[in-house]
């Protein structure tokens, strides 16, 4: 009868001693999915609000319209000068140089809208994943705070049933 009380013992010190230890893992598991939540919303916070105009590949093509339109406007004049063409006509090409210039310009602009677009999806798919994981982890703890709390009132009643 004694050893039965004893070993009833040692299993709920087991069974406590194995919930703690899960718990702490759990608890870890925890922290590390939280800390890849903030490093998400990092990311995105750089991500979505970079200056697109700022970006290498649209100072790039920028660049390089404003010097193929200082290329035609240069060339406009010198037709003017030298073939004797109307102000109007060089007034025309640099209307539609600066028409090209716009336009560009505003496909930078469309292009960054759906660069955030993409990048806001991105984060949201990313951060509802790691949520889900955070409430099916808050289950698993749940449950086997229950299973516990369970096996501790058995082992309680196994002992009082001794005695």
């Amino acid at each position: 009868m004694l050893g039965a009380a004893i070993g009833a013992g040692i299993s709920a010190i087991g069974g406590i001693f194995g919930g703690m230890s899960a718990s702490k893992a759990m608890r870890n598991v925890k922290n590390n999915l939280n800390q890849q939540r903030a490093e998400n919303r990092n990311w995105f916070d750089r991500r979505y609000n970079e200056d697109a105009t700022q970006r290498a590949d649209a100072v790039a093509a920028v660049t390089q319209m404003q010097e193929a339109i200082r290329q035609r406007n240069k060339a406009a004049e010198g037709a003017q000068a030298v073939a004797g063409a109307t102000e109007e006509a060089a007034a025309a090409t640099k209307e539609a140089n600066a028409q090209a210039h716009a336009d560009a310009v505003s496909r930078i602009a469309s292009d960054a809208a759906n660069r955030k677009d993409s990048i806001e999806s991105q984060y949201l798919s990313k951060d509802e994943a790691l949520q889900s994981e955070l409430n099916d982890l808050e289950r698993t703890k749940a449950q086997q705070v229950s299973q516990a709390t369970d096996k501790v009132t058995q082992t309680a009643a196994n002992i009082s049933q001794l005695f």
